[in-house]
């Protein structure tokens, strides 16, 4: 033990000492780097992969339950033998919800509040179809009993299923925001570990100069290179994939949420607007849900782009033509929507109750209130599509900025320990 003593204090044991120390820290540097990345990455793959998909999912399930519920009040209204058109929507929205339903139960085993309100939503839509089948009976054969069975249905769609979709998409969206947190979150230990091992170095060769007065050391300042190479890369990857990510998050995944709200709040007016009818003089609280529902939609007067609306600020979010074009069409639509809606409130308000129904519920070229819904419908469908292009776009940017860093740091890392050993072999060899 006091040989070894002895030999750490001379002037070779000291270069060992430095060399397994300089080789400590740049592997500790390259350590912390791949497994803070592999964090960022996997967090930034969840993003693209996962939460952000999870979110959209449960944003159709609920806009595919309010869309099935206008088409069951819309088919309703067209009496007993409604249009082909309608009864496929609606079972087409309930096929898509079902189906929604089934993909979410199985992508959502790590949220209990996600899974609680898919077992709610799976147990409601039976009793919901359940209802509407029978107010679809009762109306073919002209019974008023059918217009009951219709407003149980709708308040079980009100009361239960469209809460507990709701709630689903709150959950889904929260997972989103703590994905988005945990890629974009600066890899300070890395970074850290990074000016700790060029620390080491700078020393290592400043003592290296002060005893030999020989400026460079071919091996050490190798591993500074290496060192410094891969702090750079790492600082900048991850500035590039923060932005990306960003970008993702406010040119995608918010405007998004902004033309959910817009979508959503559409059908259910829509909803509102038939069920108005279904009520035969009994629906002015659909008609006061109607117009609160459009008001967060195109805001208190509607059309411009200076409204508190949600299509206002779905406008002000698109970042491009693309983007802002079908948004300011279903802004036009929507206008028109409410002049109609006047007009066929004012007939049936007067007692001509089939006109009233339709100027709703009148097919293609009639000018009804349900042909200027679908235009809005349209355009928000198309303002999500190129959103959800724009998300993708920039989130794939910023993982891939992300995916190589772990693996080039460790690379880079390993590369400047053998070189700061070298370097020191190197001075060693001169006391031989």
């Amino acid at each position: 033990m006091h040989r070894l003593r002895a030999a750490a204090m001379t002037e070779p044991g000291r270069l060992r000492g430095i060399g397994a120390l300089l080789a400590l820290l740049i592997v500790l540097f390259g350590a912390v780097t791949a497994w803070q990345f592999a964090d960022r990455t996997s967090a930034a793959d969840a993003v693209v992969e996962n939460s952000q998909p999870l979110s959209v999912d449960a944003a159709s399930i609920y806009r595919s339950l309010a869309d099935a519920d206008t088409a069951a009040s819309s088919g309703f209204l067209a009496g007993g033998d409604q249009p082909r058109s309608m009864r496929e929507r609606y079972e087409r929205n309930i096929s898509e919800a079902s189906r929604l339903l089934a993909s979410a139960a199985a992508n959502s085993k790590g949220s209990a509040s996600a899974q609680k309100q898919i077992i709610k939503l799976n147990q409601g839509l039976p009793r919901y179809t359940a209802l509407v089948e029978s107010a679809r009976a009762n109306n073919r054969q002209g019974l008023p009993l059918g217009g009951a069975y219709l407003r149980h249905a709708n308040e079980e769609m009100r009361g239960e299923l469209l809460p507990a979709a709701k709630k689903l998409y709150t959950a889904q969206t929260a997972r989103l925001g703590e994905d988005y947190a945990d890629a974009q979150a600066w890899p300070w230990f890395a970074i850290a570990a990074g000016l700790l091992a060029l620390g080491g170095l700078g020393w290592a060769q400043r003592r290296n100069y002060h005893r030999t007065n020989r400026v460079f050391n071919l091996g050490l300042l190798g591993a500074t290179a290496a060192a410094l190479v891969a702090l750079m890369w790492l600082t900048g990857a991850h500035a590039m994939a923060r932005s990306a990510l960003n970008e993702s998050d406010e040119k995608g995944a918010q405007s998004l949420r902004v033309l959910n709200e817009a979508w959503i709040g559409s059908l259910q007016a829509r909803g509102d607007e038939n069920m108005t009818l279904v009520a035969r003089g009994g629906g002015s609280a659909y008609e006061e849900s109607y117009r609160k529902q459009m008001g967060q939609v195109a805001g208190a007067d509607g059309g411009g782009a200076s409204d508190s609306g949600s299509l206002a600020h779905a406008f002000d979010l698109a970042d491009d033509r693309a983007g802002r074009q079908p948004v300011r069409e279903a802004m036009n639509a929507v206008e028109q929507w409410r002049q109609r809606h006047e007009a066929a409130r004012e007939k049936d308000d007067g007692g001509d109750y089939s006109t009233a129904v339709g100027m709703v519920i009148g097919g293609k070229g009639s000018g009804s209130t349900g042909e200027a819904f679908d235009e809005v419908d349209a355009g928000l469908a198309k303002a999500s599509a190129h959103e959800q292009s724009e998300f993708e776009r920039k989130a794939d940017f910023g993982l891939s900025a992300l995916s190589t860093v772990a693996i080039g740091g460790a690379v880079l890392a390993l590369l400047g320990a053998v070189a700061a050993v070298l370097g020191i072999g190197r001075r060693l060899s001169e006391y031989r």
